[in-house]
């Protein structure tokens, strides 16, 4: 129930953003949802995050299944673009793309008494209605309204 309500809530609040979005038939896709911005249609897997540390959430960043009684994990390298990651406790959501993410697991600061370049501050990946553009910083996909 909470990957199924994580998804019913980023559906809701792309949609509500003005941006297309459809569910693939069945549940073998390595994504959730597929997104249309207008020029690009982004494959995207919803995780829930949870509190790691008062200052941090974090989500998973690969899959875990078991195939005949055998542990798999694996990344979603080439099988989806980005990670819309919801955090229960606020309701915030977060877009992060699957090439800015780390393996296993990743975390998401909200504060820390240092400034380090390996630290993923949560309000560089906060959902604004926007998507972030694969094509460079600072750019941004916004829905396509001609519709």
């Amino acid at each position: 129930m909470r990957g199924d309500r994580t998804e019913a809530a980023v559906l809701s609040s792309l949609v509500e953003a003005g941006y297309s979005v459809s569910v693939p038939f069945g549940d073998n896709d390595k994504y959730d949802l597929v997104v249309d911005d207008g020029g690009t249609l982004h494959r995207v897997q919803c995780k829930t995050a949870w509190q790691n540390k008062p200052e941090t959430i974090r989500f998973n960043t690969h899959s875990q299944t078991t195939r005949d009684g055998v542990y798999h994990e694996q990344t979603y390298e080439g099988a989806a673009d980005a990670f819309a990651v919801r955090y229960p406790e606020t309701g915030a959501l977060y877009w992060v793309d699957v090439d800015d993410a780390t393996e296993q697991k990743m975390e998401l600061r909200f504060e820390a008494d240092i400034d380090h370049p390996s630290i993923n501050w949560a309000s560089e990946f906060e959902f604004d209605g926007t998507i972030p553009s694969q094509s460079g910083p600072g750019r941004s996909a916004t829905p396509d309204q001609s519709v």
